[in-house]
């Protein structure tokens, strides 16, 4: 009887721990799939370590430099926000087939995270997408300490033969602590999180009265090179397709 006892015993606790250590497994495998999905998503999106490799390598690293280089091809639109302006041409694609291709690339580049679509006509034409790259520029002064993150609006129209791309900087997205600057930290008071927008036309080197000339250099390069990474990536999926199979030879 005992040893009848002792068998379901240790068969019963084996089968627990069998159960247990499926549970754990199926758990390490979904997120597995989480992170490689994260890695995923993340790879279609320019991180700022990146994007200021490319703005060096293109426009030197001497940021104010860049800048006041930049000024005499720059120009504010009517709205007093910087816009860039170009057209592509597909003479033989139709309206639809860009469509189809340029809302493929719409999704994998702006469907996540702080990256969003804001509008889809197909009907129209239209897709515009809102970009982001955080932590294009940071400052640091006496009592706060500022972060500049770069949003543009991307706009794209269709139409048979040609695309539109309208690239457009408002204003830079700035986290504001207050209480992070060099002072503050000496005083050992918490800083407090806040955000503001810079409108362009009050940042370098739209006017010379702005007190960070430097981290507004920056962000003006920063955006600059932005925009022609985007602008080179879409003209690449207007001419060559997104995965280079979208023609209809299948």
């Amino acid at each position: 009887m005992e040893k009848t006892c002792a068998f379901f015993y240790w068969h019963r606790r084996d089968g627990i721990l069998l159960n247990l250590i499926q549970i754990k497994m199926k758990k390490l495998f979904l997120c597995a799939v989480m992170l490689l999905l994260a890695i995923g998503v993340n790879a279609q999106i320019m991180r700022a370590e990146e994007l200021e490799k490319y703005a060096k390598e293109k426009y030197g690293e001497k940021w104010y430099d860049a800048a006041k280089s930049l000024t005499s091809q720059l120009q504010l639109d009517k709205n007093k926000a910087l816009t860039y302006t170009q057209v592509i041409e597909a003479p033989e694609k139709t309206k639809t087939q860009l469509y189809v291709i340029l809302n493929y690339w719409y999704s994998n580049t702006f469907g996540s995270g702080k990256s969003v679509i804001q509008l889809n006509d197909k009907e129209a034409g239209v897709i515009i997408a809102k970009g982001n790259v955080d932590a294009i520029a940071s400052h640091t002064g006496g009592a706060n300490s500022y972060t500049v993150n770069l949003t543009p609006i991307i706009k794209t129209d269709i139409k048979d033969g040609k695309v539109r791309i309208t690239y457009t900087i408002p204003f830079y997205k700035v986290d504001k602590k207050i209480g992070g600057g060099f002072l503050g930290g000496m005083g050992g008071s918490r800083a407090t999180l806040t955000e503001e927008n810079w409108p362009i036309e009050q940042c370098f080197p739209f006017t010379e009265k702005d007190s960070h000339k430097k981290t507004s250099a920056k962000a003006l390069v920063m955006a600059h090179a932005y925009s022609n990474v985007i602008m080179d990536k879409i003209e690449e999926a207007v001419k060559h397709g997104v995965a280079g199979n979208e023609n209809d030879n299948w």
